[in-house]
């Protein structure tokens, strides 16, 4: 397993220009204008897979954009990986804050990436961690071959909800029988503090749109005797949350799983600095519900937060109309035991019995996801934790993640199997945001890392049969 360094440090310039040709297709998963972008971007991930070692690849269709599956299998008595990833990315707006074009990727040395970081959108999340298994497959390839069978899920609707997975997953439970699921698209604490991801939050996710007269306006003739509905809308928004940062919406903490003094003492040891937090952020303090830390608002706690809010007229110079309609996006973050769709019924009961008379309310429900925990004595964590220790020098740390990957829950009850989160990104990589970037020794330490996961998980596998 040593051949894995070198390999990579021989091949890593190429691994590099793969990664780019991958990134420079546009594959927005959320704008129909780049539907021809996003089958272009399924097909380079078939061909990558089939490159790399797989002897069966396909195209699987869906109700949306193509799910690109592959598969080595050497011998049915070993143990199965299942690698999960995605080829869609988030729209790159706003445009104007990027430094770079963002599907033109550049790499640029900074403080925290010093051997440079690849500047696009995409090169974390995901198609730049997913790529490392792509490449994790070739190293194991050429450095002896697999030590266990191999499969791969490539989906294209991540970044807009996955809507059409589970029922892929549910027709297809053979094809993806699997031993455990491997998935990095989350991060590590820092290049010399890896960790491995162990909770994530579930997700609630609603537009609404509040009516108010039956066109827009002339705000002289009618201001102040006709409801206005962004006013409405921010006064019903800012009532969400109470004083102390709680969320106002009747029953929503019904069902959230408390953690014990000594888990939240646990917690509280793994590194973290408030003021390189505030400093990083630009910000002058942190905000969040009562009588919790930084770490466990986002990541233990349930939130709720504006996405995007819009109405009336925004463009350049005046126009003083009152608007007829007023939108909003609202996520909500969820942790173990909220379920998504109670939460989505909670919230739709509560918001509209906030709207005054005077304008209608209308709330549309686009995707949600479970939470999800696992525990860090199973042998999924423990073959990579091992992994972690022969090319990071350390053990990963155990942590709870504030980010949301709904399918990992629908996999372990679908599949019957455990998901390992192994992460190589940094909460510094401005994922969903303009310069989105990933560190050039992040991903080729995660080409590096991942296959001594096979190596461990494989001989773990073996022992306790």
């Amino acid at each position: 397993m040593s051949n894995f360094l070198t390999y990579v440090q021989e091949h890593q310039n190429r691994f590099l220009e793969e990664l780019f040709s991958l990134i420079r297709i546009p594959s927005i998963s959320a704008d129909s204008t780049y539907i021809p972008e996003m089958q272009k971007a399924a097909t380079a991930v078939q061909e990558a897979l089939t490159k790399a070692g797989c002897t069966h690849t396909e195209l699987c269709p869906t109700e949306g954009f193509p799910i690109v599956y592959g598969e080595k299998i050497i011998d049915a008595t070993l143990p199965t990986v299942l690698v999960y990833g995605h080829y869609d990315v988030q729209p790159p707006d706003p445009l104007d804050l990027w430094d770079n074009d963002p599907f033109d990727p550049v790499v640029k040395k900074t403080a925290l990436h010093p051997d440079g970081a690849i500047f696009a959108r995409g090169a974390c999340d995901d198609k730049g961690q997913m790529f490392m298994h792509i490449k994790a497959l070739e190293v194991m390839e050429q450095n002896g071959g697999l030590p266990c069978n191999i499969k791969f899920m490539i989906e294209g609707e991540e970044e807009v909800g996955s809507d059409n997975l589970e029922h892929f997953v549910r027709a297809n439970t053979e094809k993806l029988a699997n031993d455990v699921i491997l998935i990095s698209d989350t991060g590590m604490l820092a290049n010399d503090l890896p960790s491995i991801t162990t909770g994530l939050r579930g997700m609630s996710y609603v537009e609404v749109e509040v009516t108010g007269p039956n066109r827009d306006l002339h705000s002289g003739l009618y201001g102040g005797a006709v409801a206005n509905p962004i006013n409405i809308l921010t006064q019903m928004i800012a009532s969400l949350h109470d004083e102390n940062n709680h969320i106002t919406i009747p029953g929503f903490y019904d069902k959230v799983a408390e953690l014990s003094t000594s888990e939240r003492e646990e917690m509280g040891k793994i590194p973290f600095s408030l003021d390189a937090y505030k400093k990083a952020l630009d910000i002058a303090a942190v905000y969040g519900e009562k009588g919790y830390t930084t770490n466990e608002r986002k990541s233990i706690r349930p939130s709720l937060d504006v996405n995007g809010i819009w109405g009336g007229y925004t463009g350049e110079g005046a126009k003083t109309v009152i608007a007829s309609k007023a939108y909003a996006k609202i996520s909500m973050r969820l942790v173990p035991d909220q379920r998504s769709e109670e939460i989505t019924t909670l919230f739709t009961k509560h918001f509209t019995a906030l709207a005054p008379e005077g304008v209608k309310v209308k709330i549309t429900p686009h995707h949600g996801g479970e939470a999800y925990v696992m525990h860090a004595d199973g042998m999924e964590f423990q073959a990579a934790s091992k992994a972690y220790m022969e090319t990071f020098g350390i053990a990963p740390l155990p942590v709870r993640d504030g980010g949301s990957i709904p399918i990992v829950a629908l996999f372990e009850e679908t599949l019957d199997s455990k998901t390992i989160l192994m992460g190589f990104g940094l909460d510094s990589d401005a994922i969903h945001s303009p310069n989105e970037h990933f560190g050039v020794f992040n991903f080729l330490k995660g080409i590096e890392t991942i296959p001594h996961f096979y190596h461990h998980f494989t001989g773990l596998f073996q022992a306790n049969r």
